[in-house]
């Protein structure tokens, strides 16, 4: 089929088959629909008693001794910020390629971020950019498991704990992932994740917290859930705040989200199965085609968790330079999803380079440092480069090879006729990715 003329040039498409709900996520059924009802039939909509529930049986599956459920993950990064001592004049250390939760928080807490390169295989902070980052000022690491890839965690919590600093996991993009045997958030102090409806353990909007640490739960209960910052705490130096939060914030989970994650995490392992199943099967498709790459696990006893927003790497110096944008286009036009880029880097954005967020008189980023910790366009070169050398591919949420054969051979089609699209190619533009990328393609 790969010898077929191109559809953007007028050929036939690739893609016939009907997707059906190959795509729709997440799934729900009638139990998630009467885990809802219950709640709203006893007006128990701002209560507590399933979320707790939620919180434990999260727990058990996470394998930590504690999980705080919170309104979403912004909220429950932010408390994971607060509850391992992030204050002012503080400074941490986070990729520059993820969604602006995972830094942006800081600045409340009157602290400021130092951004890190990206590895470029795994699309996580690079280990080897982190060591030379740190001062007597860094707090904590924070390790984003970006697009489902774990982060090479070994040598992080050797750095964190030869300096004494934290490491918080937002794992926003892996919920249930493996790094060499050990569920993601579980690795480092404190794991913080997201789980809104377009990730893959999806609720609808809430976040969750988890940690092996009393004191780390404890801090984060006392930042922003105040109706449980009571006689239950045991850390001393926290006790006589007791009944108000200390952040001054509101946060906890909707009891309608804690409901529907009840249901959702019955299933959820067996469902993250047969996604891995479906893109495995997928990049075993186009193994050995030129210039597309899997963006894949290669670590023993891991995996890819729900693969949220599956990406490949691009190579075009083996299709003749074509640009990531024209084979898009072209993969597009076979009927496949090829969005090319990912998050832009933080760094080059105004927020954390001229914003004057709360009126110091001077960028936040300086004014909460006391230093000018600003990182100009070249200083991260992986992260300013890499939306030319990925694309996001179909998310399938079953195991149907028909289809996704069907969708392997639009990429395979386009890559073997390559040559047919180097005359007009426009080239990249300027920008490719975005800063909320996936609610933006």
């Amino acid at each position: 089929m790969s010898a077929s003329k191109l559809a953007i040039l007028g050929g036939p498409k690739a893609v016939q088959s009907d997707p059906g709900d190959m795509f729709r996520w997440p799934i729900i059924t009638k139990e998630d629909e009467e885990a809802v009802l219950e709640v709203l039939r006893r007006g128990a909509m701002s209560g507590w008693d399933v979320t707790m529930k939620f919180e434990e049986e999260f727990a058990a599956w996470q394998g930590t001794k504690y999980a705080l459920g919170f309104n979403n993950g912004t909220a429950s990064i932010h408390a994971a910020m607060f509850a391992c001592g992030v204050g002012v004049g503080d400074e941490i250390i986070c990729p520059s390629i993820t969604f602006w939760a995972s830094a942006a928080q800081c600045y409340s807490l009157g602290a400021t971020v130092v951004f890190a390169d990206i590895d470029p295989e795994t699309l996580c902070i690079d280990p080897n950019d982190i060591e030379h980052r740190i001062t007597e000022r860094t707090k904590a690491i924070v390790v984003v498991h970006y697009l489902g890839h774990p982060a090479d965690m070994d040598p992080i919590m050797e750095i964190a704990e030869r300096h004494g600093i934290k490491v918080i996991e937002d794992v926003s993009h892996a919920q249930g992932g493996l790094y060499k045997g050990r569920k993601l958030g579980s690795i480092g102090h404190v794991g913080a994740m997201s789980l809104m409806s377009g990730k893959s353990f999806a609720v609808g909007e809430a976040g969750m917290l988890v940690t092996n640490d009393r004191e780390i739960y404890e801090r984060a209960i006392a930042f922003g859930i105040y109706e449980r910052f009571d006689e239950r705490i045991e850390t001393e130096y926290l006790k006589a705040y007791l009944g108000l939060p200390m952040g001054g914030y509101k946060y906890r989970m909707h009891q309608l989200s804690s409901a529907v994650g009840r249901v959702q995490l019955k299933y959820y392992d067996e469902r993250c199965a047969e996604i891995r199943k479906a893109l495995d099967y997928f990049w075993e498709l186009l193994d050995g085609v030129p210039g597309i790459r899997p963006h894949r696990v290669k670590w023993p006893d891991s995996n890819m968790a729900g693969w949220y927003e599956p990406h490949g790497h691009y190579v075009p110096e083996e299709l003749g330079g074509l640009s990531l944008t024209r084979f898009a286009q072209a993969v597009r036009a076979e009927g496949s999803i090829c969005n090319p880029g990912c998050n832009l880097p933080l760094h080059t954005h105004p927020l954390f380079n001229t914003a004057d967020v709360y009126g110091h008189g001077k960028p936040t980023r300086i004014a909460n440092s006391d230093r000018d910790v600003r990182q100009p366009k070249g200083s991260l070169p992986v992260s300013e480069g890499i939306n030319r050398r990925v694309y996001g591919v179909p998310w399938f949420k079953h195991y149907r090879p028909e289809i996704i054969e069907e969708h392997a051979e639009a990429y395979r089609k386009v890559a073997m006729n390559y040559k047919e699209l180097l005359a007009d190619d426009p080239g990249d533009p300027p920008v490719l990715g975005g800063w909320r990328f996936f609610q933006a393609k």
